[in-house]
């Protein structure tokens, strides 16, 4: 059922994390109670990711084919390792018929749906990227869409500069010998 379903999605990000739903139909109520380790905590003093992510797998897991989520920033809040499930989870939903916009930031995002692509979760072509590069051409900028695409093996086509690649620029910095 969708409670067990959400349940085991929540502990992909956040291991150990139970939900317990008392639902009051009578008076149109619902309270929620999260617990760690057999502790039990009020959805205000349960961690802030777990209620920012709560409602996007709900959305996800109650949304019936041809349905459209869109999302901003489901990485919010959320451990790398759960960031990189987010992104397995968006694929499978979009692999099911929901389409699925996300806007994020998340490099970890991105690589778990690539790993979804790597491990045949979801086909390559039913994954759009698509990245606004903004340039400045002597006194105007400009905003180009580049749209890389990813391969049956989750490699990107094209890195255009500033799409997820501060990471390999830090290490090269780093790479360099020290300045004395």
């Amino acid at each position: 059922n969708l409670i067990d379903q959400v349940e085991a999605w929540l502990r992909e990000i956040s291991s150990g994390i139970r939900i317990q739903v008392n639902a009051h139909l009578d008076m149109d109520v619902v309270k929620l109670q999260f617990g760690y380790d057999g502790r039990k905590y009020k959805k205000i003093n349960a961690q802030y990711s777990i209620i920012y992510i709560l409602p996007i797998i709900v959305a996800i897991l109650s949304s019936s084919p041809g349905a459209l989520i869109l999302i901003e920033h489901p990485e919010s809040f959320i451990h790398s390792q759960g960031q990189t499930k987010i992104g397995k989870l968006l694929a499978l939903a979009a692999n099911c018929g929901i389409q699925v916009v996300v806007e994020t930031n998340s490099d970890h995002i991105l690589n778990g749906i690539r790993i979804a692509v790597y491990n045949s979760q979801i086909e390559s072509k039913n994954v759009q990227l698509n990245y606004l590069n903004r340039q400045q051409k002597q006194d105007q900028f400009l905003t180009e869409l580049v749209s890389p695409r990813i391969n049956y093996t989750g490699r990107i086509d094209v890195w255009p500069n500033g799409f997820f690649d501060q990471v390999e620029k830090d290490l090269m910095v780093l790479l360099e010998p020290a300045k004395y």
